[in-house]
């Protein structure tokens, strides 16, 4: 059976409302039942912005709404429930899955950094190996290196964001809507995406409610990493590997896609690792020097540094809504103007950190 655009748009609101109330649902049910489920120790809590120590759990959400989706996407589309056995669905299954499992570990155990780099190689080496992986240079084995570089990268990107109450989760609702928007300029839509990426939006959505500052919950490793992964998946799909929307592969548009789509964890990892590195401290220790603390110190309260984030990653979606929409053929004239764009974020955000301190 396939379904008119009406009806699909109406089945994708249905479910990104249903999975909003079920992962509002279910956050509940882990505040009430699980208060002390993913509390590290105080002294490991202090790494974060806050410092009193709160349930680490968002990332069980994730996971349970990732699965949902993942086997609602046949019951929705009859005709393509075949679908979720293509090579590259069943990698991202395994990867993402594979992350929760890292992601829950050191929220339990604390694992050790050499374990989790190799647990995320892992997770990039099944996406390659099921077919995701970047295509911008003529030999595969660069192409190869660019990907695990791009999994590890974002997986720790996205964990290092995960700093103060609601950045991480607002920034990859931004991510996710930018897929969303790349799918509906290019086409034709591929039903399996749209209900993975919406049913994890929504699941984001509804774990902002308990992530919002002040927070009740952190989503933890296990949303961090699980996220990381999956956003490197969409990174790849519809940023790295997009055609323009006459249908020409156009490498410079494949560097730039998502630069800008990626640009805020891509920021705060870049200055972060290297203000520490100058400071010949590892950028893998946690502490209180991200662009979002130093915008605290600047005098912005933590919903103002939100807001300010939420307002970036709009601005964010809406250049990648001209880049597939508006601009059929690349120049160089368009990399300059966005390469301007991105430097205009990441010059104050590092002035920012040279020259504010902790009250």
């Amino acid at each position: 059976m396939m379904y008119s655009p009406t009806q699909q748009f109406l089945i994708y609101t249905g479910l990104f409302f249903a999975a909003l109330v079920f992962s509002l649902m279910i956050n509940s049910v882990f505040m009430r039942f699980a208060r002390n489920l993913g509390i590290r120790e105080q002294n490991q809590a202090m790494e974060r912005w806050s410092a009193s120590a709160k349930p680490a759990f968002g990332g069980i959400g994730f996971f349970i709404l990732f699965l949902v989706s993942f086997t609602l996407h046949g019951v929705l589309f009859p005709e393509m429930t075949l679908t979720a056995l293509r090579p590259d669905l069943l990698g991202l299954l395994a990867a993402t899955s594979l992350g929760f499992i890292m992601g829950l570990a050191d929220d339990a155990y604390n694992t050790n950094p050499l374990l989790k780099l190799v647990a995320q190689l892992c997770c990039g080496v099944i996406l390659i190996a099921s077919g995701t992986c970047i295509d911008v240079f003529e030999t595969r084995w660069f192409n190869i290196a660019l990907t695990l570089i791009w999994v590890v990268g974002m997986m720790n990107s996205i964990n290092m964001l995960d700093n103060m109450d609601g950045i991480t989760t607002v920034v990859s609702i931004g991510i996710l809507v930018a897929g969303l928007i790349v799918q509906l300029v290019i086409g034709p839509l591929e039903p399996v995406y749209m209900v993975l990426m919406i049913g994890l939006m929504a699941s984001l959505c509804g774990f902002l409610y308990f992530n919002w500052n002040p927070s009740r919950m952190f989503m933890g490793d296990t949303g961090s990493q699980l996220l990381g992964v999956f956003l490197a998946f969409v990174g790849i799909r519809f940023f790295w590997n997009a055609v323009s929307s006459e249908g020409e592969w156009e490498p410079a548009r494949q560097l730039i896609a998502p630069l800008i789509a990626f640009l805020l964890p891509i920021v705060d990892t870049t200055i972060v690792s290297f203000n520490r590195l100058a400071k010949g401290t590892s950028p893998f220790v946690g502490g209180r020097d991200h662009t979002t603390h130093h915008l605290s110190y600047a005098g912005l309260s933590d919903a103002k540094v939100a807001f300010t984030f939420i307002g970036i990653s709009m601005l964010n979606g809406f250049l990648i809504l001209v880049m597939f929409k508006f601009i059929p053929v690349w120049e160089n004239l368009y990399t300059g103007l966005f390469v301007l764009y991105a430097l205009a974020v990441f010059v104050p955000f590092f002035i920012l950190t040279k020259r504010t301190r902790p009250a």
